[in-house]
């Protein structure tokens, strides 16, 4: 995948939970990386895409709060992201590195 490292190309990515982008990083270089670009199924492009869209729900945004039980919704939606990694690590067929980056989000939050 194309990327902002010297040599402009990665097969090193991270899954990580962002607002509002795709949830594929370069490891090095810290790029967005297009998950369209990767030769996966439609089906776990759109669960990639639903795993994103869902990121900071246990966040009121408005009050700028952890909603009540937070900390288990951020949970959830760190479990979801590993089991998705080992679904792009078979899809891919170990062609790419990939790691998972959970969501420590609510960690800044009273509980």
């Amino acid at each position: 995948m194309r990327c902002f490292c010297e040599q402009q190309e990665t097969n090193e990515l991270k899954l990580e939970g962002d607002i509002d982008t795709d949830p594929l990083w370069c490891i090095h270089c810290g790029c967005n990386l297009e998950v369209e670009e990767l030769p996966l199924s439609r089906e776990l492009q759109e669960e990639l895409a639903r795993w994103a869209a869902a990121y900071g729900d246990w966040v009121d945004w408005e009050k700028d709060q952890l909603l009540p039980n937070g900390h288990l919704l951020e949970d959830e939606h760190n479990k979801a992201g590993l089991s998705l990694t080992e679904k792009l690590k078979k899809e891919l067929n170990n062609d790419y590195k990939i790691e998972f980056s959970p969501s420590l989000m609510a960690n800044n939050y009273p509980a």
